[in-house]
């Protein structure tokens, strides 16, 4: 490999100091124009840029944000990835991505990313157990976390997340207007979904207005096949005459596979046979083929909040922000 050429080459090239060199790579240091001038033509010529890694251990910052990622096959993912990631990289900061996995949990992600020295974590998944996670005893020094898009059962991690309760609220009050009084409800994997809080909103709400008597049942993870094979399974083991009139999934994913199963293997309506809502405003919830009724989370407003808090503008606190019920032909 061709070697690289360091601050001291490029010193020696413009007549400076190798510390006029770094000033003039540090955004506001106090330099003079000519000097400035002279350090840029020679790196130029050299086809030098400053070594971030050796700047980092001077800084004592790393500028790396490490996000950890548990449920790929979930497409909504895709587009706060690209929010957040490119409001870090607005504020010169770059994300690491972490895939969490059977071969790499979350234990040696958070001691992977240590030993890299980001400067903070992202939690942006589901499978965040919080005993595994207290078990790990941090000290001085070691990353901030945060929790991104649910809510954090970790004592001492804010997390910015979407108004569960409010957002749950609005979809009870939407459906029961509508005149439905047989309500149900999928989940994920049911070891992973209560932090997201959304069956147990979902399950009070119906309460308060009379309806004790809510299905519940799960698929496997978040994906439009597991979507399918839970309400197949339901809808094989139910009689027609005890079916729910409408089905809430925990997101649009296995809303989108449930309403396939329905009405291309059971030949059932939606709505007029079964209502469905998803969470998550998916791009293709509002096709013609699906036209979901589904709530869609504040992205952006989450994302900018929680790069406010990495970058030390606002408080490192847990904040909720309302969404918006998002009504189509499904219910």
């Amino acid at each position: 490999m061709r070697k690289r050429a360091t601050a001291r080459e490029v010193a020696d090239a413009a007549g400076v100091s190798k510390w006029t060199v770094i000033r003039a790579f540090t955004p506001g240091a106090s330099i003079a124009e000519e000097s400035k001038r002279k350090v840029l033509e020679a790196a130029a010529a050299l086809n030098y840029t400053p070594n971030l890694l050796a700047r980092s251990l001077a800084t004592n910052s790393t500028h790396q944000v490490a996000v950890f990622v548990d449920d790929f096959a979930n497409p909504q993912k895709l587009p706060f990835l690209e929010t957040l990631t490119e409001r870090l990289q607005a504020e010169g900061l770059v994300a690491v991505l972490i895939n969490i996995n059977t071969h790499f949990d979350h234990v040696h992600a958070l001691l992977h990313a240590d030993q890299r020295q980001v400067d903070a974590v992202i939690l942006f998944g589901t499978a965040f157990r919080s005993e595994t996670l207290n078990d790990l005893q941090f000290g001085r020094g070691t990353p901030p976390m945060f929790v991104l898009a649910r809510d954090s059962q970790i004592e001492g991690v804010p997390a910015v997340t979407c108004d569960a309760e409010l957002a749950l609220r609005e979809i009870v009050d939407h459906l029961f207007e509508r005149g439905y009084r047989r309500p149900g409800f999928m989940t994920g994997a049911t070891v992973l979904s209560t932090a997201l809080r959304r069956r147990q909103h979902f399950v009070d709400f119906w309460g308060e207005k009379g309806v004790d008597d809510v299905a519940v049942f799960s698929a496997e993870k978040y994906s439009a096949e597991a979507g399918a094979e839970a309400v197949r399974g339901y809808l094989k083991e139910t009689d027609p005459a005890d079916r729910v009139d409408v089905l809430m999934c925990e997101n649009d994913i296995l809303a989108l596979g449930a309403m396939d199963e329905i009405r291309d293997r059971f030949g059932l309506r939606v709505p007029e046979d079964m209502a469905v809502v998803g969470f998550d405003n998916y791009e293709l919830c509002g096709s013609s083929a699906y036209s979901l009724t589904t709530y869609e989370q504040p992205r952006d407003e989450m994302v900018e909040v929680i790069v406010g808090i990495i970058t030390g503008r606002l408080e490192p606190e847990t904040v909720t922000l309302p969404g918006t019920l998002v009504v189509r032909n499904s219910t």
